[in-house]
């Protein structure tokens, strides 16, 4: 019997050590806690910026901006070949001018009692036509000039001078890069602690700096896949060697 004491001795041991890994119904298991810190791939993106397509068909004329140059709001970025629009709002022009004339008149006349109301109001109505005629050509005139909706820099032009295009066509970028957005997702979890104005540094890849940001805009919901979400900051961009496409690590660190 003395040989057998080391093997009861064994299975003793090992059957404890099954009970200790074995879950017992009702028992927490642990959970890992949260991390304090985390350090989260990101880019920048600008605020604003819109790929801006032509609305006529019609010859591209003149593109004052190379890609990259910097414009202020309101500048002509592209300059098609109005001769034809030109042509019509000045056509338009001259029939608005002989309605009007013709209206004056027939009211005189009608005062007069020399025209019926009937020719009267035919006549009005073909003023109000060519008023009509007059304000869409100016309209298609006014399209003939790409102007900026905000200011900025040139993107990427899509487009070349003499290049016919075509309604819809894009023809230029505009990036409004005074100020940049860092574009990053983050782990669900942080939204316990990660809230809008939460200030946050990041390290730019091209740069090698590090740059304060704040964030502004969480998204409306979870990935429940990945259980992620996304969110953006602002980071000051004026001045700076800053660029849209930039990319960097976010350090973001639970307020104590």
């Amino acid at each position: 019997m003395t040989f057998l004491r080391p093997l009861l001795a064994s299975l003793a041991t090992a059957g404890l050590l099954l009970a200790a890994d074995t879950p017992v119904p009702g028992r927490a298991e642990a959970t890992p806690a949260p991390a304090d810190a985390l350090s989260i791939r990101a880019k920048l993106s600008p605020a604003r910026y819109a790929f801006i397509s032509a609305e006529i068909s019609a010859k591209i004329e003149k593109l004052p901006f190379a890609e990259g140059a910097t414009f202020p709001a309101g500048a002509k970025l592209v300059i098609f070949d109005a001769s034809v629009h030109r042509a019509q709002a000045d056509k338009a022009k001259a029939q608005h001018v002989s309605a009007q004339r013709i209206v004056e008149a027939y009211r005189r006349l009608a005062a007069q009692g020399s025209v019926g109301q009937l020719e009267l109001v035919t006549a009005e109505a073909r003023l109000a036509e060519a008023k009509a005629e007059l304000d869409l050509a100016q309209v298609m005139l006014a399209k003939c000039t790409i102007v900026a909706p905000f200011a900025g820099r040139v993107g990427e032009l899509r487009a070349r001078e003499e290049q016919f295009t075509q309604p819809g066509q894009p023809v230029i970028e505009v990036i409004d890069d005074s100020s940049l957005e860092l574009e990053f997702i983050a782990p669900s979890s942080s939204l316990g602690w990660l809230k809008r104005g939460q200030s946050l540094t990041v390290r730019i890849d091209e740069t090698g700096k590090t740059y304060g940001a704040t964030v502004t805009r969480i998204a409306a919901k979870v990935d429940p896949v990945s259980q992620t979400i996304k969110l953006a900051a602002s980071i000051k961009s004026e001045g700076t060697d800053l660029l849209a496409g930039m990319t960097g690590a976010v350090e973001l660190k639970r307020p104590r």
